[in-house]
């Protein structure tokens, strides 16, 4: 199946709802679980998640590393308020901040020393300006987290998984994971793009029958 783009931003204020009250909790508590696995020596530092939306893995990220500060970029400014929300509920508002801004024109004042992102690369027209400016934000040695979707391999198979994972969510977000499956990508390709960027020392992994998962350290 070809990839179907979908829209890059989710800036429909009851889209970035349906988002936040969504039960992604063993997904994102398993990313933040799976960056302590990857990298066991690192304790903090300048972390930049791009595509952060509604803040629940920086909020999580932090509870694990609360050495460490998060800058949190995402163009929705619908998730970024309900972000702000969250991290105030949660006592952590002196340890992120975020940016309003599409990756592609961001500016920020220091590299990271990690860099995280989960589920932004599908909405992503031209996936190789992810991984070139996740380059230019990363110093030496940063470690870097990228998880995704994996594109299945037919309209039919990307329905069923909606409706084993996602029965009873929002109709809302039923729609967006079926539309957002469609613009994931393979793994094939997802290796493809790191070669092209000079990456290949990233290694793929594919965990279970939706996600891919890219870790590792910039030289």
């Amino acid at each position: 199946m070809k990839r179907i783009l979908e829209p890059e931003l989710m800036d429909d204020v009851a889209q970035a709802r349906a988002y936040a009250q969504a039960d992604f909790a063993e997904e994102n508590q398993g990313f933040v679980d799976r960056f302590r696995a990857y990298f066991p020596d690192w304790t903090g530092g300048h972390v930049i998640d791009l595509g952060c939306g509604p803040a629940d893995i920086p909020i999580r990220f932090l509870r694990a590393f609360p050495e460490s500060r998060v800058t949190g970029v995402d163009a929705s400014r619908p998730m970024l308020d309900l972000a702000r929300e969250a991290v105030g509920e949660a006592g952590l508002a002196d340890k992120i901040i975020f940016s309003c801004e599409r990756f592609q024109s961001l500016a920020l004042p220091e590299q990271a020393d990690a860099l995280l992102s989960n589920s932004l690369l599908h909405h992503v027209p031209n996936p190789l300006q992810f991984w070139f400016h996740l380059k230019q934000w990363a110093k030496p040695g940063a470690r870097i987290l990228v998880m995704d979707l994996l594109r299945p391999e037919s309209s039919d198979a990307a329905q069923a998984l909606v409706e084993q994972y996602a029965a009873d969510e929002n109709p809302i977000l039923k729609r967006d994971f079926y539309n957002s499956l469609l613009a994931a990508f393979t793994e094939d390709e997802v290796a493809s793009q790191l070669a092209q960027m000079n990456l290949s020392r990233l290694l793929i992994d594919v965990p279970d029958d939706r996600h891919w998962v890219v870790g590792g350290i910039i030289p």
